[in-house]
């Protein structure tokens, strides 16, 4: 069976206390059996490659990092189609005022996450758009937490169903794919 390429985005990685070397994080998915493991950056983007399907990475991982590191661990795997498309998809435009986010999470999160923008109070030049169901958001750089749909974000409520990168994390992913 055919190898193929995938990026785990792990979700609250070095915030509040979850404090991981990517090296160890790495050895922990190579003892899983998959292949060609790196990781991008030191917020929880591991690169590897695998015959397994997603569904059943996901447990294993999950497993396998929740035991080693002590925590209660949450990713999302994406194939390089599936980032390319977040990245290729892309309806927002870019600023050096703002910072455009991309999230991964489970089926049909970018509805959720879009009916929580909508009810929510913008800052001046908020969006938000759902595009090839991917969910995307644009925010004024420095207000990120302060916004309201930032807040709504960290709420207990939602942490187990997404995570997010900046939209430029998913370019680096993909251009080490």
């Amino acid at each position: 069976m055919k190898n193929n390429s995938y990026c785990a985005f792990l979700r609250g990685v070095n915030v509040k206390g979850t404090a991981m070397k990517m090296a160890e994080v790495c050895s922990v998915f190579e003892k899983e059996n998959v292949e060609k493991v790196s990781s991008i950056l030191a917020s929880g983007n591991i690169l590897f490659s695998s015959d397994k399907d997603k569904k059943q990475l996901k447990i294993v991982l999950e497993k396998s990092l929740s035991t080693h590191f002590d925590y209660e661990a949450f990713l999302f795997i994406k194939s390089k189609e599936e980032i390319e498309t977040l990245v290729v998809k892309n309806p927002l435009s870019f600023s050096a005022a703002f910072h455009v986010y991309g999230f991964v999470g489970i089926d049909g999160i970018e509805k959720i996450l879009a009916d929580e923008f909508e009810k929510s109070k913008k800052i001046n030049g908020e969006e938000a758009k759902v595009e090839a169901n991917n969910f995307y958001w644009k925010v004024p750089k420095g207000n990120t937490l302060d916004s309201e749909f930032g807040k709504i974000l960290g709420q207990k409520k939602l942490k187990n169903y997404f995570t997010s990168r900046n939209i430029n994390t998913f370019e680096k992913v993909l251009k080490k794919m």
